[in-house]
């Protein structure tokens, strides 16, 4: 009886494409990219307004030194956990009072995620039609400092912010081949899985700071 059904379903689908049984599919169409040319200024703009847009706060810093007093503004009498990048401490960012940085163990990281009330990150990408960040897990990059601790704050240079899709893919056509993790984040974690209420902070951070900075 399963086996008539399925009979019946595929050549139901047959049809409706216009095949007959046997006959092979046709090749799937070309891929197509297309990067628009965008100018930075606008990219980052586009990213800050698409992030807060969904209820994540930003800054278009003017100097690493701005995104550190930025970040200690908001950290401030918090206990924080920053990932490896260099470009955190290169803002001097993993120095501030009560954050802790250049952890390697994954038992410590992961038990210091779990207590810091803010985990802090630099990103590979910024996405700027979606205001997403592309977080591609690495040594420096741990995946739990972004989506662990309840709050997130991400500093990223200026010369990461992407148009969007097309051009991540263009850039970076095979993310397989540098890393086993590739996440996207676009504003605070979300749901609406019961009773269709929406409720922040479920599946990750509920709190999102994007921070970039202009001039890198």
């Amino acid at each position: 009886m399963a086996t008539m059904q399925r009979e019946e379903i595929l050549r139901d689908i047959r049809s409706a494409l216009g095949r007959k049984a046997g006959q092979p599919a046709p090749p799937p169409p070309p891929v197509r990219i297309v990067v628009p040319d965008v100018p930075l200024s606008q990219r980052i703009d586009t990213m800050l307004e698409r992030v807060a847009d969904l209820a994540g706060k930003t800054l278009r810093a003017k100097s690493m030194g701005e995104a550190r007093e930025y970040v200690a503004s908001v950290i401030a009498g918090k206990t924080s956990v920053a990932s490896n990048a260099a470009f955190l401490r290169e803002c001097g960012i993993t120095e501030l009072p009560g954050v802790r940085s250049g952890v390697t163990d994954r038992a410590e990281l992961r038990e210091l995620c779990a207590t810091s009330n803010y985990g802090i990150s630099s990103a590979d990408y910024g996405l700027s039609d979606t205001g997403s960040l592309v977080m591609i897990s690495s040594p420096s990059e741990a995946r739990m400092v972004s989506l662990l601790p309840p709050a997130h704050i991400a500093v990223v240079p200026a010369s990461r912010i992407l148009t969007g899709l097309d051009e991540l893919y263009r850039t970076l056509p095979k993310p397989a081949d540098v890393t086993s993790s590739m996440v996207l984040i676009t504003g605070p974690s979300r749901t609406a899985d019961i009773e269709q209420i929406l409720v922040r902070g479920v599946h990750g951070p509920g709190e999102i700071h994007v921070v970039v900075v202009e001039g890198v």
